[in-house]
C-alpha cells in the first residue's frame, strides 16, 4: 500500500496508511468538516487518548472521550456526537471483527458487494460514505476484490475526482473540493 497524502500531516498520514482503524474512523469523522482535519483525526485521538486499540476506545469513559474530542484543536466540531460515534464505531470493530478494522475487507476473501454491505452495517456509515470507503480501498489501499469498482459506483471510476479516494497530493485536493463545490451548486439550482 502507498503512503496515503490525505492530511498534509506527514504522521496523520502514515497513521492512516499503517492502521486499517485509523482509517476507518477518518471517514467516520469525515462529514460537516475539511477532509484534512476528518482524516488527521485518529492521529489526535491517538495522541491524547494513547492508542486507537478498538476495545479500548469503546470501553472507554464516554464522558472523559467526549473531552478528548473537546482539546483545541478540536477533533471534530461536533465533538459529543463523533465522540460517540467513534466508540459505537470501535465497539462494532471489538465486536464483530475481533478488533481486527482490515478483517471488515478482508475476512472470508469478500467481493466488492460484501464489502460494501459490511460497511453500511457499522454504525455512522451509509451508503455514500461506505462507496466512498470502499473506492479509497481500491484506489489507493491495494484493495484487489473481485466488484470492488461496481460495488464503489462513481466513486470508483478512474480520474472522477469526487471523493477522498482521489486525493494523492494537493492538486488532487483541489480537483475534489471543485467537483464537490460544483455538486453541491447544481443541487442548489435545482431544488
Amino acid at each position: 500500500m502507498n503512503t496515503l497524502r490525505i492530511t498534509d500531516d506527514a504522521e496523520a498520514d502514515r497513521l492512516l496508511s499503517e492502521d486499517p482503524l485509523a482509517l476507518l474512523i477518518g471517514m467516520l469523522l469525515d462529514q460537516q468538516i475539511a477532509m484534512e482535519t476528518a482524516f488527521s483525526g485518529p492521529a489526535k485521538i491517538r495522541d491524547r487518548f494513547g492508542t486507537l486499540e478498538a476495545r479500548s476506545i469503546a470501553d472507554a469513559d464516554p464522558e472523559g472521550f467526549v473531552e478528548l474530542f473537546r482539546r483545541t484543536p478540536a477533533v471534530h466540531r461536533f465533538p459529543g456526537s463523533m465522540a460517540g460515534r467513534v466508540q459505537s464505531l470501535c465497539r462494532a470493530v471489538a465486536d464483530e471483527w475481533d478488533g481486527d478494522a482490515a478483517s471488515i475487507w478482508t475476512r472470508g476473501r469478500p467481493d466488492g458487494r460484501e464489502i460494501l454491505d459490511r460497511l453500511v452495517s457499522l454504525p455512522g456509515f451509509g451508503e455514500q460514505k461506505a462507496r466512498v470507503f470502499l473506492a479509497l480501498l481500491g484506489k489507493q489501499c491495494g484493495l484487489g476484490a473481485d466488484g470492488w469498482r461496481e460495488a464503489a459506483g462513481a466513486y470508483g471510476e478512474e480520474g472522477a475526482f469526487r471523493s477522498v479516494a482521489d486525493i494523492t497530493d494537493p492538486e488532487s485536493l483541489a480537483r475534489v473540493r471543485e467537483t464537490k463545490r460544483a455538486m453541491k451548486a447544481a443541487a442548489r439550482s435545482s431544488s
